[in-house]
């Protein structure tokens, strides 16, 4: 494994484990904030941190890279995030957990017809399979009933295709933005586009005496951590690693919400959950299509 390949799934890897403790924090903002003041105040935080680290504008070549930063926006930060949130409101968390964990299939589905060097492969399949066993067995380990609910369901597998489109949007820009600049200007768009909802939506923002302390360090977290921080990993991660090998790793998140729900929330972890995981760990290292192949002839994938 070369040096800079490795520093993709780090990168992908710190994404993930940090994306898989959002739900809680998620969970405890909506009993103060609508879904969409979520997505606002958190951007917002994440915009302006990154704008001090990369205070650097650049000249706009052409309207369809305009135009392609305002799809990234809309599609990986407005409605992702926006449907997620309100997911979370119709129906149970473990199932907006597994639904979002199919985005890598989407991924894989847009990158065969949509791009040249990232094809559907059998490991994939396979390794879809074998994680998605695995997510059944941690969500639905014998404490829980799959609850169907229409339309929170329905949000969350649509999120789970707004993160797909992202990823594949992601690949066609410019590779001589710096990630930081690619992810602010990508925030910018989420925030121009999610204003108008808000006025929709009849979101009522607070001031900052309005916010308690708990509320705050959750929604700082949420802007600098899981947004500002991640999605600079995550559009680095993808630029090394392609869309498809890095949407893998999304397998993971059921298994990461486990073990902090486990460690903050004091959630029993049982031997069931264990086994999930296994089947997790095993179906995102087939997918990486490293089985069968000897590991020092393998071709790299950086695009």
């Amino acid at each position: 494994m070369k040096k800079n390949e490795l520093t993709g799934y780090v990168m992908a890897l710190t994404a993930i484990f940090i994306w898989g403790t959002t739900f809680i924090s998620t969970k405890i903002i909506l009993k103060d904030l609508t879904p969409v003041e979520i997505l606002f105040y958190r951007f917002l935080i994440a915009y302006f941190a990154l704008m001090i680290i990369y205070p650097k504008f650049h000249k706009i070549k052409s309207l369809k890279e305009e135009l392609l930063f305002l799809s990234l926006g809309l599609s990986g930060v407005t409605l992702y995030f926006l449907v997620e949130n309100t997911a979370l409101q119709y129906t149970l968390a473990s199932n907006v957990g597994l639904l979002l964990s199919t985005a890598p299939i989407f991924t894989a589905l847009l990158a065969h017809f949509f791009t040249h060097d990232e094809k559907f492969n059998k490991n994939f399949l396979v390794g879809f399979i074998v994680a998605m066993v695995g997510i059944f067995l941690v969500l639905f380990n014998g404490k829980y009933i799959l609850k169907l609910n229409p339309i929170g369901d329905l949000l969350a597998l649509s999120a789970a295709i707004f993160w797909a489109l992202y990823s594949i949007l992601l690949k066609k820009i410019c590779k001589e933005y710096s990630h930081i600049y690619v992810v602010r200007k990508t925030f910018f768009y989420g925030l121009i586009t999610v204003v108008p909802l808000a006025l929709i939506l009849g979101a009522d923002f607070k001031s900052i005496n309005g916010i308690s302390l708990n509320l705050g360090l959750n929604i700082l977290f949420l802007g600098l951590g899981a947004s500002a921080l991640c999605f600079v990993f995550w559009n680095n991660a993808v630029s090394i690693l392609g869309a498809v090998k890095s949407s893998n790793f999304i397998y993971l998140i059921p298994f990461i919400t486990m073990i902090t729900s486990s460690i903050i929330l004091h959630e029993t972890v049982n031997l069931i959950m264990i086994v999930g995981c296994i089947f997790i760990l095993v179906g995102v290292y087939i997918s990486d299509d490293r089985v069968g192949k000897p590991k020092l002839k393998r071709v790299n994938s950086i695009e």
